[in-house]
């Protein structure tokens, strides 16, 4: 019955939240079994949750960057890197989207907020707009999968793993995603005769390297002296952090303050220096000082739009977890997941083939269901079966949130759609079918992701 009166509202365009909360209402007054205030008490449970403080603050961090000009410095450090390859701008669409990732989080906020300069750019040096929207919506979904991530949050809360170890899990994912995506850009530039799109330049491109270099060496650096020193790691960090701003200001660099942040992240958590939520605080207050002390590009009056337009995304988040708590406790009570699991067992004992009829629910769940909702409803009917079967708690979660990714990308429900079809100013089946081509690298990356799990959890078990 819960099933039914669930289909009933989102049959009646009903939003997948007020459905989920309102079918487990319905079902509690029609069986009698339970009183009504178990949905309001339940919801609040639901959101009662050290680790989801976290969301709020990834939010603020994401749109403070990307009200900050922050997008457009790692634009241009993309060009100098990439931009003078063959099909050189869908190659920069990629780059950016693997820096940006390290900062928004979500999926949504880079095809917003990187996706306007990359689309305008490309459609302007002659590409047609179905390639500029189908790179630029493929390249998004590295936003959820290279730390720091929204739906990490909220998975690591739901299956009661280490956020802190799911971030490190989507490093190598991630690389191999962003690989497929610039060997498909290559692929489309050979076959169409494209050049690249700047001239090469030996300075820009060796400044652009120059960052790479601090990028990658600077952490090792700190780890090296936090290990032989016997200084505190908290001075030793300080004093490291203040050497960046001094170099950046020496050399003028394009995008290396911004490009640590992820860095920064990563090795805050992986040395315990602080928690995931800690984390997604610092990831603020570094985004504040690049925005008002260092760049200077952010006002007061942007910085209350900004957190006014966090509110209103967190709100949004937030209910869809509380309104999927009710519902999954509700599917777990009635016995759903029970039901549901021994089917699954008696069908198969086979963890490969349990792997690929999750993957095939889950693209079809994520065409219909927002990845939060998605991933709070389907994490308590999967997740002890995967367990059963011998499948790591984190690798699933690799697999659930890229599944979840995929689907932004689909009718009837996919968000990035309808955010590349505005942008872009196309319809949203011209969209659609720019988007089509670009399946083929993603699946091809979810496939292997899948069925390696080593690339997924060498990381982790290095430092968990």
């Amino acid at each position: 019955m819960l099933k039914i009166f669930f289909l009933v509202f989102m049959a009646g365009g009903i939003p997948v939240a007020v459905a989920m909360a309102g079918a487990s209402l319905a079902y509690i007054v029609a069986s009698g079994s339970l009183p009504p205030f178990v949905v309001i008490h339940r919801m609040v449970s639901g959101i009662d949750s050290f680790p989801l403080l976290a969301v709020p603050f990834f939010i603020l961090a994401g749109n403070l960057m990307n009200n900050a000009g922050i997008t457009t410095r790692i634009y241009n450090f993309a060009l100098a890197l990439v931009g003078w390859l063959k099909g050189g701008l869908g190659h920069v669409n990629v780059l950016g989207s693997v820096i940006f990732a390290g900062m928004s989080g979500t999926a949504i906020a880079d095809a917003a907020g990187l996706g306007t300069i990359e689309i305008k750019a490309m459609k302007e040096h002659g590409y047609s707009t179905e390639f500029a929207v189908g790179v630029t919506a493929a390249s998004a979904t590295l936003g959820p999968i290279i730390p720091p991530s929204l739906p990490f949050v909220i998975y690591g809360m739901m299956a009661n793993v280490s956020v802190g170890a799911l971030f490190l899990a989507g490093i190598l994912p991630g690389a191999l995603l962003a690989i497929l995506m610039m060997l498909t850009v290559a692929y489309f530039a050979h076959r169409n005769g494209w050049g690249g799109d700047v001239k090469f330049s030996s300075t820009r491109f060796f400044k652009a390297m120059c960052e790479l270099a601090v990028v990658v060496g600077w952490p090792l650096l700190i780890w090296l002296l936090v290990s032989k020193l016997d200084t505190p790691p908290q001075l030793t960090v300080f004093a490291g952090l203040a050497s960046l701003f001094v170099l950046d200001r020496i050399f003028r660099f394009e995008a290396l303050l911004p490009i640590m942040t992820p860095v920064l992240l990563i090795g805050g958590m992986s040395t315990g220096l602080f928690t995931p939520t800690e984390g997604a605080i610092a990831a603020c207050v570094w985004a504040m000082i690049l925005g008002f002390a260092w760049y200077k590009t952010l006002s007061w009056k942007m910085f209350v739009k900004v957190c006014l337009d966090t509110i209103e995304t967190t709100s949004t988040v937030l209910f869809i977890v509380a309104a999927a708590s009710i519902f999954g406790w509700m599917l777990t009570a009635t016995g759903v997941t029970t039901d549901i699991a021994n089917w699954v067992l008696g069908f198969t004992k086979e963890a490969w083939v349990f792997l690929l009829l999750a993957n095939l629910l889950m693209l079809f769940v994520g065409c219909f269901l927002e990845p939060t909702a998605a991933i709070t409803i389907l994490v308590p009917i999967l997740l002890p079966i995967a367990t059963q079967l011998g499948v790591d708690p984190i690798h699933f979660g690799l697999v659930m949130v890229l599944n979840l990714m995929i689907g932004l990308l689909h009718p009837p429900m996919g968000m990035v759609l309808f955010v590349l079809a505005r942008v872009a100013g196309l319809s949203f089946e011209r969209t659609t079918m720019a988007i089509l081509p670009w399946l083929i690298p993603l699946l091809l990356a979810l496939a292997v992701i899948t069925y390696v799990p080593s690339l997924v959890l060498w990381l982790p078990k290095m430092f968990f």
